[in-house]
């Protein structure tokens, strides 16, 4: 069952800590949490966060811990915020993802997103390391008609 009540932030830093070599803190997703159009869709392994504004969604992370990927949790977690984003009146919803993150770019290359841009250096690691983001985007289709 996925949770999306009152996510602590917290935990969700401790999930995203194991997720990623730059993670964001607590006061950092309490931050984001706390403004307009922000939702977070969780899971005991994993969350996603999207922000939304007028009819545009943004994918700002998606976390799963290590020892629960490869089991459709990432592809559970997006389906079930872009579900989430489109009741809430978007009509495109966009990301950042890593050049180098072959498992995340192929998750949302077959749930549809395709490339729209490219952000030079966006990404710092730990070793100081910057990496270009690409920047996916995904429409959904029109609602059906009404007869």
């Amino acid at each position: 069952m996925i949770r999306s009540a009152r996510p602590d932030p917290e935990r969700l830093a401790r999930l995203h800590a194991s997720a990623f070599d730059a993670p964001w803190d607590a006061a950092a997703l309490a931050a984001l949490l706390a403004q307009p159009g922000v939702f977070a869709i969780e899971r005991p392994d994993g969350f996603i966060l999207m922000r939304t504004a007028a009819d545009e969604a943004e994918i700002l992370t998606l976390a799963v811990q290590p020892a629960a990927r490869r089991r459709g949790l990432g592809r559970e977690l997006t389906a079930a915020g872009l579900a989430r984003a489109r009741t809430l009146g978007a009509e495109r919803v966009f990301l950042e993802v890593a050049e180098d993150n072959a498992p995340a770019r192929a998750l949302y290359g077959r749930l549809g997103f395709t490339e729209a841009g490219r952000r030079p250096a966006y990404y710092a690691s730990s070793d100081g390391r910057r990496r270009d983001a690409f920047v996916l985007a995904l429409n959904f289709p029109p609602p059906a008609s009404l007869p």
